[in-house]
């Protein structure tokens, strides 16, 4: 099978390593790919959200699926514009990509599908964002409508943080708090039938102990030792198959990979948000425990054939990733420093480097490209291990002014242990 990735980060590095590792992948591209993805894929720079420019490529390649990482890949229509040219895509067309898109729009999905959610109102008007925080009260949930890269949330106790990033947003939606912890969940879609993946959970925050501004994570684990017996087959029935199914009566079918962020509340579980595309960087570690081959699933997916009654088997223990962000990651992050000590950390017994947001600059350097740069994967037998793993190699991991987190999967290491 010949496959293209689309996308740039540490998810698309991520699934191509796990497309790389199938025996059915016969020929891997990458666009355009980092320099990590370079060692195991043929990349090519193009835009992936240039749907014209992938469709040629992906016809020049002869390739026999395309599979998305990013959303806004996703909303600029790249799906469907390869459907049209009868190549499978991983990925929905642009207008079921919408439940990501719009959090208005999630939010009617939810509705008419019974899902189980917070309640909220959108807001166009200053007044009518007032009136819902007023409604609602704190901790204040506030939510661009749009794309915002997985920064457009804001949870805090201040109003005036509250009133000020939703003066930021054309439009937002206001919600009702949720406790409880929060669960990710993947689920492979062929727009009809809808395959568990195993849950993780990500860390939002910037800064240990949950403080700082939102990112788009910081890290994740997988098992979830402390998560009730039968979540995800409730999370399935209540949430995902529903979703599934409302977009399937829309004329709007599903082919992807759902990602439902849920809450464990005093009430049962709620829908946090659906995302149309892998979750990062939950994908790293997920895909690390994945044991069957990949490839042929995600094509089932894009031709329709996925067995509902099928689920992937996976590796037994536990895998962490850990992200190095750069200097002053999320508000503006620093580009252009160099990155060492790859090989080393490399070396560490049961860890591997992932790159998100790296480059090689015109001296052969590897250096810092974005905000979140490489995502440290550790693996073993139990959390602990794994997450020993993750540190050892990110200790050996040199970048001017960067930091990380140092508790992930530390709170549910010790439960475990």
């Amino acid at each position: 099978m010949r496959v293209l990735v689309l996308g740039s980060g540490g998810r698309e590095h991520a699934l191509a390593r796990a497309l790389h590792r199938d025996h059915a992948v016969t020929a891997l591209h990458c666009a355009p790919g980092n320099p990590g993805t370079a060692g195991i894929a043929d990349n090519h720079q193009l835009d992936p959200t240039d749907p014209t420019a992938v469709t040629e490529l992906a016809e020049r390649l002869r390739v026999e699926l395309v599979v998305v990482g990013p959303e806004a890949v996703l909303v600029a229509g790249v799906g469907d514009a390869l459907r049209r040219a009868g190549i499978p895509c991983f990925g929905p067309d642009r207008a079921a990509a919408r439940i990501e898109a719009s959090k208005a729009f999630a939010k009617e999905i939810m509705a008419e599908a019974g899902v189980p959610t917070a309640d909220s109102r959108v807001c166009d008007t200053t007044t009518q964002v007032e009136e819902a925080l007023d409604a609602f009260g704190p901790p204040y949930v506030v939510k661009d409508d749009g794309l915002a890269a997985g920064k457009g949330v804001v949870v805090t106790g201040d109003r005036a943080v509250a009133s000020r990033h939703a003066a930021g947003c054309e439009r937002v939606v206001i919600e009702e708090f949720l406790d409880g912890p929060e669960v990710s969940l993947f689920a492979l879609c062929d727009g009809e039938n809808a395959v568990p993946l195993l849950p993780a959970q990500d860390f939002k925050r910037a800064y240990d102990g949950d403080e700082g501004p939102n990112t788009g994570g910081m890290g994740a684990y997988t098992p979830l030792p402390w998560a009730p017996p039968g979540l995800v087959d409730e999370a399935m029935s209540r949430v995902v198959q529903p979703a599934v199914d409302e977009l399937r009566r829309r004329q709007t079918p599903y082919v992807g990979v759902l990602y439902a962020g849920l809450s464990l509340t005093s009430r049962g579980v709620q829908v946090v948000e659906f995302n149309a595309r892998f979750g990062d960087p939950e994908t790293q570690v997920v895909l690390d425990r994945l044991a069957t081959p990949i490839g042929k699933l995600l094509q089932a997916c894009a031709l329709g054939g996925l067995d509902p009654a099928f689920r992937p088997e996976w590796h037994p223990g536990a895998a962490v990733t850990v992200v190095v962000a750069a200097e002053e990651y999320p508000s503006a992050p620093v580009k252009g420093d160099e990155i060492t000590g790859l090989d080393e950390a490399a070396a560490v017994e049961g860890a591997y480097v992932l790159h998100a947001g790296t480059k090689i600059d015109a001296d052969g350097r590897f250096v810092a490209s974005g905000g979140r740069v490489l995502n440290v994967v550790g693996a073993g037998p139990d959390l602990g291990a794994a997450r020993g793993a993750a540190y050892e190699a990110v200790a050996k991991i040199g970048l001017r002014g960067s930091h990380h987190r140092s508790d992930i999967a530390l709170k549910a290491a010790r439960t475990s242990a």
